[in-house]
C-alpha cells in the first residue's frame, strides 16, 4: 500500500534523487523547512521503505562497461526448482543489472552491460552452461537515449 505524502515529503524526495550526497542543511534550504523536520521526515520515510539504499550512481562507459544487451529469454521450464535457479543464476552475476518476468511470449528480459561482444558470449555461455533455456535473444543498445533513477513524485 502506499505511503501518503505531502507536498513537503516530495519535495525532499526529489531533492534527494537529484542529489544524495547533499548536507540537511541544503536540503532543508532548498526545500523552504529548517533541519530537524526535514530530518524527522527523512527518518520515517526511511522507516516506510520509501527510500531505500543510498549509492553512488557509477558511469559504464568510464568503467570499460559501455556495452549494454537487452536479452529476451524464452524458456519452456516453469517448475519452481527451475525457476529458483535461474534466478540464483541471475542475481549472481554481477553483468546483469535488471531482471523483469514478463507476461506474453517472452518469459523474461535482462539488462546486461559488459565491455564488449566476447565479453557479452562469456555471460551468454556461462548462463546457458548453469541453466537450461529454451530461447535466447540479445539486443544489442546502439544508443542510450534515457536512463534515470529518479522517480516523479
Amino acid at each position: 500500500m502506499p505511503v501518503r505524502l505531502d507536498a513537503l515529503d516530495r519535495k525532499i524526495l526529489s531533492a534527494l534523487q537529484e542529489d544524495a550526497s547533499q548536507s540537511l542543511d541544503e536540503i532543508a534550504k532548498e526545500v523552504g523547512s529548517s533541519k530537524t523536520p526535514v530530518w524527522n521526515r527523512i527518518r520515517k520515510m526511511r522507516e516506510a521503505g520509501v527510500i531505500g539504499r543510498q549509492t553512488a550512481i557509477l558511469d559504464p562507459e568510464a568503467l570499460g562497461l559501455g556495452t549494454c544487451f537487452f536479452v529476451l529469454i524464452r524458456t519452456s521450464e516453469h517448475e519452481a526448482e527451475w525457476q529458483d535457479r535461474f534466478l540464483a543464476v541471475l542475481r549472481a552475476r554481477p553483468e546483469v543489472l535488471e531482471a523483469h518476468r514478463l507476461a506474453g511470449e517472452i518469459d523474461y528480459i535482462l539488462k546486461v552491460r559488459v565491455a564488449n561482444a566476447k565479453a557479452y558470449d562469456d555471460f551468454y555461455q556461462a548462463l546457458i552452461s548453469e541453466v537450461r533455456i529454451y530461447n535466447v535473444t540479445a539486443l544489442l543498445s546502439m544508443e542510450e537515449i534515457k536512463s534515470t533513477t529518479i522517480l516523479p513524485v
